[in-house]
């Protein structure tokens, strides 16, 4: 931790808060992750060892708690402490100032296809969904092409990245950089689908639903304002 030796309350809550990733751990906490697994594949880029290093600091100045499970396939998961829930208004306001200062097209070493379908998987509106199985190809065109499958009921989101073998319902081809920035609110799914960098294929009913299953991202609305200024 870098001291910044400054009797102040800013440079207090830098040196607690500047150290890489600790902002982005804190984000994903206040959105609801919890494990820390889950937090590791929504920060690709950090090495196991230093995400643990980075919570055991936050336990140590009590801005997160670790709880033991009893049962289930994960045995800790990790909660912000009130001190830790009060910086949801930093976080916030970083949002905003980073939506309509920062926040310009993408750079292709931006642009993960893995981290966006665990950000997919997340915000799926299951009571959207149709009463059966839908089963959608995604095949992602750019720097980093991919092809991931999801499985969408109203019980659970999968994420496949072999054929699962089930018919296919929908087939999405979609350039990278352009579905990342309909996710995060800098254009709509109308507008790229109108410009061809996003095609949807299969069963019409499906296909004409299918922007209305996602919630989009968390961000999304404060993008969208900013667009507006």
């Amino acid at each position: 931790m870098y001291k910044y030796g400054q009797y102040c309350p800013i440079a207090k809550a830098v040196e607690i808060l500047g150290d890489r990733w600790t902002l982005l751990i804190v984000r994903d906490l206040l959105t609801g992750t919890h494990h820390f697994n889950e937090l590791e594949r929504g920060l690709p880029g950090i090495s196991r060892g230093l995400l643990a290093d980075r919570l055991r600091r936050l336990q140590r100045l009590e801005l997160v708690e670790k709880v033991e499970l009893e049962n289930g396939r994960q045995r800790t998961a990790y909660y912000l402490t009130q001190a830790g829930q009060e910086l949801k208004t930093v976080v916030d306001s970083l949002l905003v100032w980073g939506a309509r200062w920062a926040f310009e097209e993408p750079e292709e070493d931006e642009l993960d296809p893995v981290l966006l379908m665990w950000w997919i998987r997340g915000r799926v509106r299951q009571d959207q969904l149709p009463d059966e199985q839908v089963v959608v190809r995604f095949d992602f065109q750019g720097p980093r092409p991919e092809t991931f499958w999801l499985l969408l009921n109203r019980t659970d989101v999968s994420i496949c990245l072999t054929d699962p073998g089930f018919d296919l319902d929908l087939w999405v081809t979609a350039d990278l950089a352009a579905f990342y920035q309909v996710w995060l609110g800098r254009l709509t799914f109308a507008e790229v689908l109108a410009t061809k960098q996003v095609i949807v294929d299969g069963i019409p009913a499906l296909a004409e639903a299918l922007p209305n299953w996602f919630a989009y991202s968390l961000a999304a609305p404060a993008v969208r304002a900013a667009q507006e200024h």
